[in-house]
């Protein structure tokens, strides 16, 4: 069993105190976007513990800061599962689907009959923007795009029905992980602005790139059962079975070090900032904003993957909804317009 796997991150794990009041507060949200309708829906995602995520993964966030980090996870994963049924084997629709969410960064305005899943982003989105500073909402925005484009190459890769190479399932898995976006989320519940000779540092950029790809990686290894019963490809276990012609046990021990060796150079790196930012001329409040940022990095990867060893999202999803079945109770998005083409 994937969810047996062990890795061993070696980053600290905090929990925000905020815990408590934020799953009262986010199943409130989710019933008032409609996002969880039914009691099936209700339970089923209930049993996923989204809040949890957002605790472990931004543990100094509280209060509104910790609310809007549980509403975007909550929508991440409920927006995902819309694809695990007939929609996500129509490229072409999936395109066009998220080409209307696409709109709502740039400012269209959903009106109040819109489906569950766009007045939710539209919500997340508004709330992302307040008091963020321009730059971030400018980085953001590029983030969310790439996020909901990169589902129309997902569901070409699943309509092929055999994996990418591991350069395509790379980009690919990168915005449909939107993993970059939980950091970014990271910043902006810390309303941390860090500067920008430190953000685009060789150290800083490579460092988020490892967070990301060691939070995707980790996943794929515990989803790969859910993800397989229902046609995904871009999974880093079956790419290494493809492209190395490897046994499932010994994919999934390579996919375990692709982590550790993205774990040490994360750290390897880390070890670089303090000096970066003395060559840049950084210090006191703003290298703290720095030190701050590595931190925001750390807890995301360790919080991420100590929720997903916990959740029962991935342990039990072939059981809840069985493979042959659509992966939701309830669908969020509207595409009847497409249905007939």
């Amino acid at each position: 069993m994937p969810q047996d796997v062990q890795f061993a991150l070696p980053f600290a794990l905090g929990v925000s105190p905020g815990l408590a009041e934020c799953r009262r507060r986010n199943l409130a949200w989710v019933r008032e976007y409609r996002l969880c309708a039914g009691p099936q829906a209700l339970a089923w995602y209930a049993m996923w513990d989204i809040p949890k995520l957002a605790a472990y993964g931004f543990p100094y966030a509280t209060g509104a800061e910790l609310d809007l980090c549980a509403d975007a996870m909550a929508f991440f994963f409920l927006f995902d599962d819309q694809f695990d049924g007939t929609l996500g084997g129509r490229p072409d629709h999936v395109a066009a689907v998220c080409r209307r969410l696409i709109g709502v960064i740039h400012g269209d305005r959903p009106g109040p009959s819109a489906d569950p899943c766009t007045l939710a982003f539209a919500d997340v989105w508004d709330r992302c923007r307040r008091q963020a500073s321009p730059s971030w909402r400018a980085r953001a925005a590029g983030e969310w795009e790439y996020y909901f484009a990169a589902h129309a190459h997902e569901a070409v890769n699943r309509r092929r029905g055999t994996p990418a190479g591991m350069q395509e399932y790379l980009q690919v898995r990168r915005g449909v992980a939107a993993t970059d976006l939980p950091i970014s989320l990271g910043e902006r519940a810390a309303l941390l602005d860090v500067p920008p000779e430190a953000f685009h540092s060789p150290q800083l950029r490579i460092m988020r790139g490892l967070a990301i790809d060691i939070t995707f990686m980790c996943n794929d290894v515990y989803s790969l059962e859910k993800e397989e019963a229902r046609g995904d490809m871009d999974n880093l276990v079956l790419i290494i079975e493809h492209e190395e012609n490897l046994d499932r046990p010994t994919a999934i021990e390579r996919a375990r070090q692709e982590v550790e060796r993205r774990c040490a150079r994360f750290q390897e790196l880390a070890c670089q900032v303090d000096g970066m930012c003395g060559h840049v001329g950084l210090a006191g409040p703003e290298h703290d904003t720095v030190r701050a940022y590595v931190g925001i990095m750390s807890s995301w990867i360790r919080g991420y993957h100590e929720w997903e060893t916990e959740t029962l999202r991935y342990a039990t999803a072939t059981t809840v909804l069985p493979g042959p079945a659509p992966g939701y109770f309830e669908n969020l998005i509207d595409h009847t317009e497409l249905v007939n083409d």
